[in-house]
Protein backbone atom coordinates (compact mmCIF):
# COMPACT_ATOMS: atom_id res chain seq x y z
CA UNK A 1 0.00 0.00 0.00
CA UNK A 2 1.01 3.84 -0.90
CA UNK A 3 2.60 5.54 2.29
CA UNK A 4 0.69 8.65 1.44
CA UNK A 5 -0.91 9.84 5.06
CA UNK A 6 -4.27 11.04 3.26
CA UNK A 7 -6.22 9.86 0.57
CA UNK A 8 -6.81 12.26 -2.49
CA UNK A 9 -10.36 14.16 -3.33
CA UNK A 10 -11.53 10.70 -5.29
CA UNK A 11 -10.70 7.29 -4.19
CA UNK A 12 -12.14 3.58 -5.34
CA UNK A 13 -10.01 0.82 -4.05
CA UNK A 14 -11.81 -2.47 -5.20
CA UNK A 15 -10.55 -5.31 -2.55
CA UNK A 16 -12.48 -8.19 -4.33
CA UNK A 17 -15.42 -8.95 -5.73
CA UNK A 18 -17.63 -9.13 -2.08
CA UNK A 19 -15.75 -5.45 -0.61
CA UNK A 20 -15.23 -2.15 -1.69
CA UNK A 21 -13.53 0.65 -0.28
CA UNK A 22 -15.38 3.48 -1.56
CA UNK A 23 -14.44 7.12 -1.37
CA UNK A 24 -15.15 10.04 -4.15
CA UNK A 25 -16.48 13.57 -3.56
CA UNK A 26 -17.59 14.16 -7.06
CA UNK A 27 -17.94 10.56 -9.07
CA UNK A 28 -21.51 9.53 -7.81
CA UNK A 29 -22.24 7.34 -10.78
CA UNK A 30 -19.20 5.35 -9.76
CA UNK A 31 -20.90 4.58 -6.71
CA UNK A 32 -23.88 4.01 -7.70
CA UNK A 33 -22.82 1.23 -9.88
CA UNK A 34 -20.45 -0.21 -6.51
CA UNK A 35 -23.67 0.19 -4.52
CA UNK A 36 -26.11 -1.77 -6.59
CA UNK A 37 -23.41 -4.61 -6.64
CA UNK A 38 -24.84 -5.35 -3.19
CA UNK A 39 -21.09 -5.92 -1.57
CA UNK A 40 -20.08 -5.05 1.63
CA UNK A 41 -18.86 -1.75 1.55
CA UNK A 42 -16.38 0.09 3.22
CA UNK A 43 -17.82 3.65 3.10
CA UNK A 44 -15.63 6.79 3.49
CA UNK A 45 -17.83 9.42 3.25
CA UNK A 46 -16.64 13.52 3.48
CA UNK A 47 -19.84 15.74 2.61
CA UNK A 48 -22.57 14.70 0.38
CA UNK A 49 -25.90 15.07 1.98
CA UNK A 50 -28.21 13.21 -0.25
CA UNK A 51 -29.46 9.74 -0.96
CA UNK A 52 -27.57 7.46 -3.71
CA UNK A 53 -29.07 4.75 -5.19
CA UNK A 54 -28.60 1.72 -2.68
CA UNK A 55 -26.31 4.11 0.11
CA UNK A 56 -27.45 6.77 1.89
CA UNK A 57 -24.14 9.26 2.71
CA UNK A 58 -24.71 10.97 5.65
CA UNK A 59 -24.14 15.49 5.94
CA UNK A 60 -20.48 15.62 7.35
CA UNK A 61 -19.23 18.87 6.93
CA UNK A 62 -20.67 20.25 4.06
CA UNK A 63 -19.36 23.17 1.63
CA UNK A 64 -21.71 25.49 3.15
CA UNK A 65 -20.27 24.82 6.77
CA UNK A 66 -23.59 23.05 8.39
CA UNK A 67 -23.14 21.33 11.87
CA UNK A 68 -21.59 18.31 11.30
CA UNK A 69 -23.30 15.02 12.25
CA UNK A 70 -21.17 13.06 14.73
CA UNK A 71 -19.40 9.63 13.17
CA UNK A 72 -20.80 7.24 15.69
CA UNK A 73 -24.58 8.15 14.88
CA UNK A 74 -23.88 8.33 10.54
CA UNK A 75 -22.73 4.84 11.05
CA UNK A 76 -25.50 3.77 13.26
CA UNK A 77 -28.13 5.63 11.25
CA UNK A 78 -26.81 3.64 7.34
CA UNK A 79 -26.28 0.35 9.16
CA UNK A 80 -30.20 0.62 10.38
CA UNK A 81 -30.82 1.28 6.86
CA UNK A 82 -28.78 -0.95 5.04
CA UNK A 83 -28.41 -4.18 7.16
CA UNK A 84 -26.90 -5.97 4.52
CA UNK A 85 -23.80 -4.10 4.26
CA UNK A 86 -20.64 -3.77 6.18
CA UNK A 87 -20.33 -0.22 6.87
CA UNK A 88 -17.31 1.67 8.47
CA UNK A 89 -17.35 5.55 8.67
CA UNK A 90 -13.84 7.49 8.57
CA UNK A 91 -13.22 11.06 8.86
CA UNK A 92 -11.81 13.28 6.08
CA UNK A 93 -8.88 13.73 5.43
CA UNK A 94 -8.63 10.03 5.13
CA UNK A 95 -5.67 8.76 6.76
CA UNK A 96 -3.51 5.93 5.11
CA UNK A 97 -3.14 4.52 9.16
CA UNK A 98 -6.97 4.66 9.90
CA UNK A 99 -7.45 2.76 6.55
CA UNK A 100 -5.03 0.22 7.64
CA UNK A 101 -6.84 -0.42 10.35
CA UNK A 102 -10.37 -1.29 9.20
CA UNK A 103 -8.60 -3.50 6.75
CA UNK A 104 -7.20 -5.09 9.06
CA UNK A 105 -10.31 -5.64 10.73
CA UNK A 106 -12.30 -6.99 7.99
CA UNK A 107 -8.98 -9.40 7.45
CA UNK A 108 -8.69 -12.22 4.54
CA UNK A 109 -12.08 -13.30 3.33
CA UNK A 110 -11.86 -16.96 5.37
CA UNK A 111 -12.90 -19.95 2.95
CA UNK A 112 -13.75 -23.13 3.97
CA UNK A 113 -11.18 -26.33 3.96
CA UNK A 114 -11.45 -28.12 0.82
CA UNK A 115 -12.72 -30.99 2.44
CA UNK A 116 -15.66 -28.75 3.61
CA UNK A 117 -16.46 -27.15 0.41
CA UNK A 118 -16.21 -30.55 -1.66
CA UNK A 119 -18.89 -31.97 0.61
CA UNK A 120 -22.41 -31.16 -1.34
CA UNK A 121 -24.48 -29.56 1.67
CA UNK A 122 -28.71 -31.22 2.11
CA UNK A 123 -30.70 -27.92 2.62
CA UNK A 124 -33.30 -28.42 5.40
CA UNK A 125 -34.68 -28.92 9.01
CA UNK A 126 -37.19 -31.92 8.20
CA UNK A 127 -36.61 -35.06 9.86
CA UNK A 128 -36.65 -36.26 6.83
CA UNK A 129 -33.87 -34.53 5.67
CA UNK A 130 -32.47 -35.44 8.99
CA UNK A 131 -32.98 -38.99 8.50
CA UNK A 132 -31.50 -39.22 5.07
CA UNK A 133 -28.31 -37.25 6.32
CA UNK A 134 -28.07 -40.36 8.83
CA UNK A 135 -28.26 -42.52 6.05
CA UNK A 136 -25.81 -41.15 4.11
CA UNK A 137 -23.01 -40.49 7.26
CA UNK A 138 -23.94 -44.63 7.51
CA UNK A 139 -23.49 -46.03 3.73
CA UNK A 140 -20.96 -43.59 2.69
CA UNK A 141 -17.84 -45.57 4.35
CA UNK A 142 -18.92 -48.51 2.87
CA UNK A 143 -18.69 -50.08 -0.74
CA UNK A 144 -22.58 -51.16 -1.04
CA UNK A 145 -24.38 -49.70 -4.00
CA UNK A 146 -26.88 -47.42 -3.37
CA UNK A 147 -30.16 -46.77 -4.95
CA UNK A 148 -31.60 -43.12 -4.63
CA UNK A 149 -34.99 -42.65 -5.69
CA UNK A 150 -37.85 -39.42 -5.39
CA UNK A 151 -39.15 -37.36 -8.10
CA UNK A 152 -37.98 -35.42 -10.45
CA UNK A 153 -35.93 -32.07 -9.33
CA UNK A 154 -35.77 -33.60 -5.29
CA UNK A 155 -32.19 -33.85 -4.95
CA UNK A 156 -30.92 -37.03 -5.96
CA UNK A 157 -27.71 -36.19 -7.19
CA UNK A 158 -26.64 -34.05 -4.37
CA UNK A 159 -27.28 -37.12 -2.28
CA UNK A 160 -25.13 -38.89 -4.50
CA UNK A 161 -22.31 -36.33 -4.38
CA UNK A 162 -22.41 -36.08 -0.87
CA UNK A 163 -22.01 -39.92 -0.65
CA UNK A 164 -19.14 -39.73 -2.73
CA UNK A 165 -17.11 -36.96 -0.93
CA UNK A 166 -17.67 -38.55 2.57
CA UNK A 167 -17.17 -41.96 1.27
CA UNK A 168 -13.35 -41.33 1.88
CA UNK A 169 -12.67 -42.90 -2.50
CA UNK A 170 -10.21 -40.54 -4.20
CA UNK A 171 -11.06 -41.18 -6.92
CA UNK A 172 -13.62 -39.15 -9.54
CA UNK A 173 -16.80 -38.64 -9.52
CA UNK A 174 -18.31 -39.43 -12.68
CA UNK A 175 -22.15 -39.04 -13.50
CA UNK A 176 -23.76 -40.38 -17.05
CA UNK A 177 -27.73 -39.81 -17.50
CA UNK A 178 -29.22 -43.38 -18.52
CA UNK A 179 -32.14 -41.85 -20.58
CA UNK A 180 -30.20 -38.50 -22.30
CA UNK A 181 -27.98 -41.46 -24.75
CA UNK A 182 -29.50 -43.21 -27.15
CA UNK A 183 -29.59 -46.62 -26.23
CA UNK A 184 -27.34 -47.73 -29.37
CA UNK A 185 -24.48 -45.82 -27.46
CA UNK A 186 -25.22 -46.51 -23.97
CA UNK A 187 -23.10 -49.20 -23.64
CA UNK A 188 -19.92 -47.49 -25.25
CA UNK A 189 -20.05 -44.64 -22.80
CA UNK A 190 -20.57 -46.77 -20.25
CA UNK A 191 -17.93 -49.54 -21.34
CA UNK A 192 -16.09 -48.16 -23.64
CA UNK A 193 -14.82 -49.35 -27.52
CA UNK A 194 -12.22 -50.57 -29.18
CA UNK A 195 -10.51 -49.10 -32.56
CA UNK A 196 -12.63 -50.31 -35.80
CA UNK A 197 -14.91 -51.43 -32.96
CA UNK A 198 -17.66 -50.21 -35.25
CA UNK A 199 -18.56 -47.70 -37.83
CA UNK A 200 -16.78 -44.35 -37.05
CA UNK A 201 -15.19 -46.20 -33.46
CA UNK A 202 -11.64 -44.07 -35.01
CA UNK A 203 -10.21 -44.61 -31.97
CA UNK A 204 -10.25 -46.07 -28.55
CA UNK A 205 -12.68 -44.89 -25.92
CA UNK A 206 -12.12 -44.98 -22.02
CA UNK A 207 -16.09 -46.28 -20.45
CA UNK A 208 -17.28 -44.34 -17.75
CA UNK A 209 -16.80 -47.55 -15.23
CA UNK A 210 -12.94 -47.27 -16.45
CA UNK A 211 -13.20 -43.60 -15.94
CA UNK A 212 -14.67 -43.80 -12.69
CA UNK A 213 -11.46 -45.94 -11.21
CA UNK A 214 -11.09 -45.58 -7.29
CA UNK A 215 -14.34 -43.41 -7.46
CA UNK A 216 -17.40 -42.90 -8.11
CA UNK A 217 -20.14 -43.93 -10.93
CA UNK A 218 -23.76 -42.32 -10.74
CA UNK A 219 -26.27 -43.60 -13.29
CA UNK A 220 -28.84 -41.39 -13.28
CA UNK A 221 -32.54 -42.51 -14.51
CA UNK A 222 -31.75 -46.00 -14.42
CA UNK A 223 -34.78 -46.89 -14.78
CA UNK A 224 -34.96 -45.85 -18.37
CA UNK A 225 -31.84 -48.33 -19.14
CA UNK A 226 -32.78 -50.39 -22.04
CA UNK A 227 -33.34 -54.19 -20.91
CA UNK A 228 -30.50 -55.05 -23.18
CA UNK A 229 -28.05 -53.03 -21.02
CA UNK A 230 -29.32 -53.94 -17.86
CA UNK A 231 -27.91 -57.62 -18.36
CA UNK A 232 -24.84 -56.08 -19.05
CA UNK A 233 -24.45 -54.02 -16.12
CA UNK A 234 -25.78 -56.92 -14.06
CA UNK A 235 -22.54 -58.48 -15.02
CA UNK A 236 -20.13 -55.12 -14.74
CA UNK A 237 -22.01 -55.55 -10.31
CA UNK A 238 -21.20 -59.39 -10.37
CA UNK A 239 -17.96 -59.54 -11.47
CA UNK A 240 -16.76 -56.24 -11.28
CA UNK A 241 -15.28 -56.10 -14.70
CA UNK A 242 -15.72 -54.70 -18.30
CA UNK A 243 -15.32 -55.64 -21.22
CA UNK A 244 -14.94 -52.85 -24.32
CA UNK A 245 -17.22 -53.26 -27.34
CA UNK A 246 -14.82 -54.57 -30.09
CA UNK A 247 -12.48 -56.45 -27.05
CA UNK A 248 -12.48 -59.74 -25.60
CA UNK A 249 -9.88 -58.23 -22.44
CA UNK A 250 -12.01 -58.37 -18.84
CA UNK A 251 -10.83 -55.51 -17.49
CA UNK A 252 -11.44 -54.86 -13.47
CA UNK A 253 -13.09 -52.19 -12.57
CA UNK A 254 -12.93 -50.30 -8.73
CA UNK A 255 -15.76 -47.87 -8.79
CA UNK A 256 -18.98 -47.42 -6.63
CA UNK A 257 -22.12 -47.29 -7.96
CA UNK A 258 -25.15 -45.20 -7.46
CA UNK A 259 -28.37 -45.37 -9.18
CA UNK A 260 -31.31 -43.17 -9.12
CA UNK A 261 -34.27 -42.60 -10.64
CA UNK A 262 -37.71 -41.09 -10.54
CA UNK A 263 -39.53 -44.19 -11.64
CA UNK A 264 -41.56 -46.92 -9.29
CA UNK A 265 -39.13 -49.52 -9.77
CA UNK A 266 -41.30 -51.95 -8.09
CA UNK A 267 -44.06 -51.28 -10.51
CA UNK A 268 -41.53 -51.64 -13.71
CA UNK A 269 -40.52 -54.76 -11.75
CA UNK A 270 -44.37 -56.04 -12.58
CA UNK A 271 -44.85 -54.70 -15.79
CA UNK A 272 -41.72 -56.70 -16.88
CA UNK A 273 -39.64 -53.36 -17.65
CA UNK A 274 -36.90 -53.64 -15.20
CA UNK A 275 -35.16 -56.67 -14.42
CA UNK A 276 -35.76 -58.09 -10.49
CA UNK A 277 -31.90 -59.39 -10.24
CA UNK A 278 -30.73 -55.85 -11.17
CA UNK A 279 -33.06 -54.12 -8.84
CA UNK A 280 -31.83 -56.03 -5.89
CA UNK A 281 -28.49 -55.39 -6.76
CA UNK A 282 -28.66 -51.80 -6.85
CA UNK A 283 -31.08 -51.12 -4.16
CA UNK A 284 -28.39 -53.04 -1.53
CA UNK A 285 -28.96 -49.64 0.31
CA UNK A 286 -32.11 -47.43 -0.64
CA UNK A 287 -32.73 -43.81 0.17
CA UNK A 288 -36.20 -42.12 -0.64
CA UNK A 289 -36.06 -38.59 -0.74
CA UNK A 290 -39.59 -37.04 -0.23
CA UNK A 291 -41.03 -34.51 -2.59
CA UNK A 292 -40.82 -30.79 -1.66
CA UNK A 293 -44.62 -30.36 -1.10
CA UNK A 294 -44.06 -33.05 1.79
CA UNK A 295 -41.56 -31.39 3.90
CA UNK A 296 -43.10 -27.63 3.77
CA UNK A 297 -40.18 -26.93 6.65
CA UNK A 298 -37.22 -27.04 4.41
CA UNK A 299 -38.34 -23.91 2.28
CA UNK A 300 -37.72 -21.37 4.66
CA UNK A 301 -34.45 -22.87 4.67
CA UNK A 302 -33.88 -23.98 0.95
CA UNK A 303 -34.56 -20.09 -0.24
CA UNK A 304 -32.21 -18.54 2.39
CA UNK A 305 -29.68 -20.52 0.60
CA UNK A 306 -30.40 -20.13 -2.96
CA UNK A 307 -30.93 -16.32 -1.89
CA UNK A 308 -27.15 -16.58 -1.07
CA UNK A 309 -25.77 -18.35 -3.62
CA UNK A 310 -27.36 -16.22 -6.06
CA UNK A 311 -25.69 -13.18 -3.52
CA UNK A 312 -22.06 -14.90 -3.61
CA UNK A 313 -21.83 -15.78 -8.07
CA UNK A 314 -23.85 -12.40 -9.24
CA UNK A 315 -23.39 -10.12 -6.67
CA UNK A 316 -27.36 -9.71 -5.87
CA UNK A 317 -29.65 -10.43 -3.40
CA UNK A 318 -33.89 -10.50 -2.86
CA UNK A 319 -35.61 -9.10 0.42
CA UNK A 320 -39.09 -11.91 0.72
CA UNK A 321 -41.20 -10.12 3.48
CA UNK A 322 -43.46 -12.44 5.26
CA UNK A 323 -46.36 -12.67 3.19
CA UNK A 324 -44.80 -13.58 0.07
CA UNK A 325 -43.02 -16.31 2.28
CA UNK A 326 -45.96 -17.86 3.10
CA UNK A 327 -47.26 -18.06 -0.57
CA UNK A 328 -44.04 -19.76 -1.24
CA UNK A 329 -44.37 -22.25 1.46
CA UNK A 330 -48.19 -22.82 0.43
CA UNK A 331 -47.10 -23.86 -2.93
CA UNK A 332 -47.28 -27.33 -3.75
CA UNK A 333 -43.65 -27.16 -5.90
CA UNK A 334 -44.60 -29.62 -8.21
CA UNK A 335 -40.74 -29.76 -10.19
CA UNK A 336 -39.99 -29.48 -6.53
CA UNK A 337 -36.36 -28.08 -5.03
CA UNK A 338 -35.25 -27.32 -9.11
CA UNK A 339 -38.52 -25.59 -9.61
CA UNK A 340 -37.82 -23.26 -6.48
CA UNK A 341 -34.33 -22.41 -7.31
CA UNK A 342 -35.72 -21.70 -10.73
CA UNK A 343 -37.85 -19.12 -9.44
CA UNK A 344 -35.54 -17.83 -6.79
CA UNK A 345 -32.74 -16.62 -9.75
CA UNK A 346 -36.17 -15.46 -11.81
CA UNK A 347 -36.88 -12.86 -9.05
CA UNK A 348 -32.90 -12.01 -8.39
CA UNK A 349 -33.24 -11.22 -12.53
CA UNK A 350 -36.77 -9.39 -12.48
CA UNK A 351 -36.14 -7.57 -8.71
CA UNK A 352 -32.17 -7.23 -7.92
CA UNK A 353 -31.87 -5.33 -4.75
CA UNK A 354 -35.84 -5.52 -3.88
CA UNK A 355 -38.48 -6.55 -2.05
CA UNK A 356 -40.24 -9.54 -3.54
CA UNK A 357 -43.75 -8.67 -2.84
CA UNK A 358 -46.74 -11.40 -3.64
CA UNK A 359 -47.26 -9.80 -6.65
CA UNK A 360 -44.28 -10.09 -7.95
CA UNK A 361 -44.18 -14.29 -7.26
CA UNK A 362 -45.25 -16.31 -10.40
CA UNK A 363 -48.49 -17.14 -11.47
CA UNK A 364 -48.83 -20.95 -10.23
CA UNK A 365 -47.38 -19.71 -6.66
CA UNK A 366 -49.75 -17.00 -6.23
CA UNK A 367 -52.97 -18.94 -7.76
CA UNK A 368 -55.67 -19.77 -4.98
CA UNK A 369 -54.15 -22.28 -2.79
CA UNK A 370 -57.93 -23.93 -2.74
CA UNK A 371 -57.33 -25.10 -5.94
CA UNK A 372 -55.82 -28.20 -4.87
CA UNK A 373 -58.54 -28.73 -2.31
CA UNK A 374 -61.24 -28.76 -5.18
CA UNK A 375 -59.66 -31.30 -6.63
CA UNK A 376 -58.80 -33.39 -4.00
CA UNK A 377 -62.69 -33.03 -2.30
CA UNK A 378 -65.05 -32.43 -5.16
CA UNK A 379 -63.28 -34.61 -8.01
CA UNK A 380 -63.83 -37.39 -6.18
CA UNK A 381 -66.73 -39.44 -7.00
CA UNK A 382 -66.75 -41.68 -3.87
CA UNK A 383 -67.93 -39.86 -0.86
CA UNK A 384 -67.05 -39.95 2.51
CA UNK A 385 -69.89 -41.76 3.66
CA UNK A 386 -69.67 -44.28 0.92
CA UNK A 387 -66.26 -44.77 2.41
CA UNK A 388 -67.21 -44.86 5.85
CA UNK A 389 -69.82 -47.62 4.51
CA UNK A 390 -67.96 -49.70 2.92
CA UNK A 391 -65.13 -50.22 5.17
CA UNK A 392 -68.06 -51.46 7.54
CA UNK A 393 -67.81 -54.37 5.09
CA UNK A 394 -65.71 -57.30 5.84
CA UNK A 395 -64.76 -57.30 1.88
CA UNK A 396 -63.30 -53.95 2.65
CA UNK A 397 -59.99 -53.47 0.96
CA UNK A 398 -58.34 -50.15 1.48
CA UNK A 399 -55.31 -50.56 -1.24
CA UNK A 400 -57.84 -51.53 -3.85
CA UNK A 401 -60.23 -48.20 -2.38
CA UNK A 402 -57.60 -45.60 -2.27
CA UNK A 403 -56.02 -46.48 -5.62
CA UNK A 404 -59.70 -45.91 -7.41
CA UNK A 405 -59.83 -42.63 -5.53
CA UNK A 406 -56.51 -41.67 -6.95
CA UNK A 407 -57.44 -43.19 -10.24
CA UNK A 408 -60.38 -40.98 -10.45
CA UNK A 409 -58.50 -37.64 -9.10
CA UNK A 410 -56.15 -38.00 -12.42
CA UNK A 411 -59.86 -38.92 -14.52
CA UNK A 412 -61.19 -35.75 -13.08
CA UNK A 413 -58.00 -33.56 -13.40
CA UNK A 414 -57.36 -34.34 -16.97
CA UNK A 415 -61.32 -33.57 -17.76
CA UNK A 416 -60.88 -30.09 -15.94
CA UNK A 417 -57.74 -29.49 -17.93
CA UNK A 418 -58.68 -30.68 -21.32
CA UNK A 419 -56.11 -33.66 -21.29
CA UNK A 420 -53.33 -31.37 -20.66
CA UNK A 421 -51.48 -33.46 -18.64
CA UNK A 422 -48.99 -30.65 -17.25
CA UNK A 423 -51.93 -28.41 -16.11
CA UNK A 424 -53.49 -31.86 -14.86
CA UNK A 425 -50.44 -32.13 -12.56
CA UNK A 426 -50.64 -28.50 -11.22
CA UNK A 427 -54.33 -29.01 -9.95
CA UNK A 428 -53.08 -32.59 -8.36
CA UNK A 429 -50.18 -30.80 -6.69
CA UNK A 430 -47.96 -32.84 -7.98
CA UNK A 431 -45.04 -33.82 -10.84
CA UNK A 432 -45.97 -33.65 -14.55
CA UNK A 433 -43.44 -36.93 -14.53
CA UNK A 434 -45.39 -38.61 -11.73
CA UNK A 435 -48.49 -37.66 -13.00
CA UNK A 436 -47.58 -39.49 -16.64
CA UNK A 437 -45.99 -42.84 -14.89
CA UNK A 438 -49.39 -42.88 -12.82
CA UNK A 439 -51.92 -42.34 -15.85
CA UNK A 440 -49.47 -45.19 -17.78
CA UNK A 441 -49.76 -47.74 -14.44
CA UNK A 442 -53.58 -47.10 -14.81
CA UNK A 443 -53.87 -47.22 -18.22
CA UNK A 444 -55.32 -43.54 -18.60
CA UNK A 445 -54.72 -42.05 -22.17
CA UNK A 446 -53.80 -38.86 -22.49
CA UNK A 447 -55.14 -36.23 -25.01
CA UNK A 448 -52.51 -33.23 -24.69
CA UNK A 449 -49.45 -32.63 -23.22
Amino acid sequence: MRSNSQIGESFVFPLDLNVCVIYSRKNTTRIRYLAKLGAEILLLPRCWSRVIEGVHVANASDDKGSTAESGDQRHSDLQSRFPWAKIYCLEYPIQFEDLEAVLAKLGPRQSPTDSESNVPDLVGDSSAMAGIRRMIDQVAPTAATVLVTGESGTGKEVVARRIHALSGREGPFVAINCSAIPDNLLESELFGHEKGAFTGAVNRRIGKFEVAAGGTVFLDEIGDMPHGMQVKLLRVLQEKVVERIGGDASIPVDARVIAATHRDLPAELAAGRFREDLYYRLSVFPIEIPPLRDRREDVQPLIREMIRRVRAERGVFVQLPEDSLELLEAYAWPGNVRELANVIERLAVKKPFGRIQPADLPTPVRADSTDTAVVSTSLVSVSPSEAAAAFGSEDFDVKAHLTEVERQLIESALGKSDGVVARAAELLGVGRTTLVEKMRRYGIGQAAT
